[in-house]
């Protein structure tokens, strides 16, 4: 089973994951993100493609073939149920991991989890986020996800 917990930034995904990974026997919180952070230091921004070149992982398209990837190894290594809490907001990142999830385990599941702008706002300035502004305004917009 993967359990993809979608949401702006500050939601309350990781949150939410965490709470659910003791109830998910045989489960692990897989961060998306965490591939993200290593790619941005891996590939340098001279490197990439000109649609690539932004402040933001989810730009580089081998951050989204490597979510799936990544998680096809994890599985075939660990054989963990995975709880994936990502904010996606792009349409074509959203259908390149969903269907490569579903490829994986056709017992995919996936929330996207909503809050007020206000609440949104309290949460990511109580925790520091330097970008908290750009986030919600971007996030806020929406998350991308499936009709199915």
């Amino acid at each position: 089973m993967i359990v993809m917990i979608n949401g702006a930034f500050g939601s309350g995904k990781t949150s939410a994951a965490m709470m659910l990974q003791p109830l998910i026997n045989n489960s692990m919180i897989y961060d998306p993100e965490e591939i993200g952070y290593m790619i941005r230091k891996l590939i340098p921004e001279e490197c990439r493609e000109e649609n690539e070149r932004t402040d933001d992982f989810q730009d580089i398209e081998l951050w989204r073939v490597l979510t799936v990837k990544t998680a096809v190894e994890v599985r075939r290594k660990y054989n963990k149920h995975l709880i994936v809490p990502m904010t996606i907001y792009k349409e074509e990142n959203f259908n390149h991991i969903y269907n490569g999830f579903k490829a994986i385990d056709e017992e995919l599941y996936h929330f996207s989890l909503v809050a007020t702008e206000e609440t949104i706002y309290k949460r990511l300035a109580k925790r520091g986020d330097e970008f908290w502004r750009l986030a919600v305004s971007t996030s806020a917009e929406g998350c991308a996800c499936s009709e199915g």
